[in-house]
């Protein structure tokens, strides 16, 4: 991985900057862009895209990822070593892969079930959700991404997933076993202030719309959507889509214009038009229909079809990735995994070219070209899930497994 002169990042962020005071965003605060290829050139319509206070701009309206396309990488990620970061639930550790290697060069033990492997906003941090299901002993496990090394966890209430304001404030600990929104301090993470969303029994996933003022998140055992207003830190409303769905992760469009949901139950994705807040189109992938992942050009949809619609079914399935295309909503391809497999959670490498994903039932993580769909498998701990590749392009991160923009 190479990085530009300093020069060059001192002059992408001064030009950053500008563009933040040309739309008048109060406090904007953006990391520089170093990329490999030119910067995505900015648009006459940017303007029209006002965001929340101390939010980055909205660089391109029409492909809010293009600051995450390959090569795009901030100085934040410079000495980042390139690995994916797989945590077991079940065996409470952490796999570290080469992924140029494909060889597991590293685990570590951590807190009790570690959910998901979560980037900071600043991209300086690898956050591991130990959610301990149940115990009284959530905990997040600092990981340093130059080192690859854990640090001391850091004791906070049943942390199943993590997200962050858009102004990169505040960490947003998704506290799912008693459907509440913690607020901290996203470098320390002291408590700050909590919404309760009572009628969200299984919150666990999130998105953001294009300006940050709302999120969108998944009621996993409610089969609907909670819609959170940022700037008030309120509950606006919920959003029946099945009354035995079962949503899991959840992506905007590249547009920002609507909101894609994978239903573990409904075999497919639910399209929602996040400001009117209504279910407006389904897409059938696979059974399982679990995981969301854009593709680095903003093109595409990888799909993660765990290949078991049931919550405690059989330990094996049909698992398949779907692709659907952004532009008209469909599946362009399904790959299938080879022997049955359960993929799950993960993402798509800096380079575009692989898609990581838990095979949670199967104790590997899969290895998919994304041209191809040629499927390799790595064997690590006891029921992989939310794992990370890092570093990733992006000036910063929303959450979640690596949710960049």
């Amino acid at each position: 991985m190479q990085f530009q002169s300093h020069h060059r990042s001192k002059f992408l962020r001064n030009r950053l900057s500008r563009m933040a005071l040309a739309v008048g965003i109060a406090g904007a605060c953006c990391a520089g862009i170093v990329s490999a290829a030119p910067a995505t050139p900015a648009t006459s319509a940017t303007s029209a895209i006002t965001t929340v206070a101390g939010m980055p701009p909205v660089v391109n309206p029409a492909n809010l990822y293009s600051e995450a396309a390959a090569g795009h990488f901030s100085p934040a990620v410079a000495g980042a070593l390139q690995r994916v970061y797989v945590p077991n639930l079940r065996s409470n550790e952490v796999y570290v892969i080469d992924p140029a290697t494909l060889k597991v060069v590293d685990k570590y033990k951590v807190g009790y079930s570690p959910q998901h492997v979560v980037p900071s906003w600043d991209l300086k941090t690898l956050w591991v959700a130990n959610n301990a299901e149940g115990r009284p002993d959530g905990s997040l496990t600092p990981i340093d991404p130059k080192t690859g090394k854990p640090g001391k966890e850091v004791m906070v209430d049943d942390p199943y997933n993590m997200y962050f304001t858009p102004d990169g404030k505040e960490a947003i600990v998704v506290v799912e076993a008693h459907a509440r929104l913690d607020f901290r301090d996203a470098h320390t993470m002291t408590l700050k202030s909590s919404i309760e969303v009572p009628q969200c029994k299984g919150i666990n996933h999130a998105d953001f719309s294009i300006d940050g003022k709302y999120a969108l998140f998944t009621c996993e055992f409610e089969g609907s959507l909670a819609k959170i207003d940022m700037v008030n830190r309120k509950v606006v409303g919920y959003l029946q889509l099945a009354k035995k769905g079962m949503p899991q992760d959840i992506r905007i469009s590249p547009d920002g214009k609507v909101f894609y949901v994978a239903d573990m139950m409904a075999d497919g994705v639910y399209v929602v038009d996040g400001e009117s807040f209504t279910k407006i189109d389904f897409i059938k992938t696979g059974i399982g229909t679990h995981g969301l992942y854009p593709s680095r050009d903003g093109s595409k949809l990888y799909v993660a079809n765990r290949g078991s619609n049931k919550v405690h079914g059989p330990r094996r399935g049909k698992g398949s990735v779907s692709v659907i295309d952004f532009a008209t909503r469909k599946v362009l391809n399904t790959w299938p995994i080879p022997g049955g497999g359960s993929p799950d959670m993960g993402n798509v490498s800096a380079d575009g070219k692989m898609l990581w994903l838990s095979g949670r039932f199967d104790d590997v993580v899969y290895a998919i070209d994304t041209t191809s769909g040629e499927v390799k498998s790595i064997p690590v701990g006891m029921e992989p899930h939310g794992l990370t590749v890092w570093p990733q392009p992006g000036r910063y991160s929303l959450g979640h497994t690596g949710n960049m923009r």
